[in-house]
């Protein structure tokens, strides 16, 4: 296995790229756990999907499934919301993510789940966890770096969802408020910053419910050679602004004290360097083994003007299988 810790794995992933020699990455929300490999030498028991880049055969259900979950009770949940309350009104954060833990069970193995699961970015891990995110990190092509915010979710069915969600206010300045944090953030490693694409709506699949989330698509150039000082420049933009909040290092350090576990690979980021472009997720939608227990990963965007049970039921809806 080829793990590294934050210094030497940002300096394995620079010396591959410089080598033009595909790899994976998977990098822990804390960066302090890098797992690197050569696409030639990819372990059986790793499996991936980016889009159309995947090492895994698409198979059809052949059984029903059984799933459940119990979300940490309201008050709880009330109780670090108000924390994060306070400390938006102390001008110490202006939007943070937060996030739970959650118990669940189902009659499918991590491996059953992963294959089945609909979604853009997927990654099996050796039977210890697995996501199946909707959610773009960074993507390269030639030299244009693109990245793409998610922020913003409602059932599909609720009547006219799309125009309600694009017309809310609270979900207007959480995705603005990520919007420029994400171009600020692909300011620190290129230049010409563009926001292409303003808060467009796509739909997922979220167990037996529809969901519409909001995204936004933002690009700047890199340097001719950005194969070169690829992990410096993923050092720079981690953690992924999506899954933290604004301002980033301040909200980062109310996180560490306010949830109630540790994200591990969970917000993290995985990705495939082809030799010539790349690839990224960011791990939402995220279920890890602990024994013989599972554990699914979920939260949401926290500003100051949040409703304490909306933003509950967003951290339950997430909590589901996308089949």
């Amino acid at each position: 296995m080829h793990w590294r810790n934050k210094k030497d794995g940002f300096a394995c992933i620079t010396t591959l790229a410089q080598q033009r020699i595909p790899f994976l990455f998977i990098i822990s929300y804390a960066q302090n756990k890098i797992f690197l490999q050569t696409l030639d030498d990819l372990d059986n028991d790793i499996f991936y999907k980016l889009e159309d880049w995947r090492n895994y055969p698409v198979k059809k259900r052949d059984k029903i499934c059984h799933f459940s979950k119990s979300p940490v009770d309201f008050s709880t949940y009330k109780n670090a919301l108000d924390t994060v309350i306070e400390e938006i009104r102390s001008g110490n954060t202006y939007l943070l993510n937060l996030t739970f833990s959650t118990p669940i069970e189902t009659n499918y193995s991590l491996k059953e789940i992963f294959t089945y699961a609909k979604a853009k970015y997927k990654l099996y891990f050796k039977n210890e966890f697995i996501c199946f995110s909707p959610e773009r990190f960074v993507e390269i092509t030639e030299n244009t770096i693109a990245t793409y915010p998610m922020k913003g979710t409602i059932d599909a069915n609720i009547p006219q969802a799309e125009e309600k969600i694009l017309a809310d206010k609270k979900e207007m300045a959480e995705h603005v408020m990520i919007v420029d944090l994400m171009r600020n953030d692909l300011g620190i490693v290129g230049s010409k910053i563009k926001v292409e694409k303003f808060r467009y709506v796509e739909k997922i699949q979220a167990g037996d419910k529809e969901l519409l989330q909001v995204s936004s698509k933002i690009t700047a150039k890199l340097p001719k050679n950005w194969q070169d000082n690829l992990g410096s420049l993923l050092s720079q933009l981690l953690p992924a602004g999506s899954i933290t909040g604004t301002p980033k290092k301040s909200t980062v350090d109310i996180i560490k004290d306010v949830e109630n576990f540790d994200r591990g690979f969970y917000t993290g980021v995985f990705g495939i360097f082809d030799g010539k472009s790349l690839r990224s997720g960011v791990m939402i939608r995220f279920i890890e083994r602990d024994k013989e227990n599972l554990y699914y990963k979920s939260g949401g965007g926290i500003t100051l003007d949040s409703d304490a049970k909306s933003e509950y039921q967003e951290l339950i809806d997430k909590i589901y299988l996308p089949f």
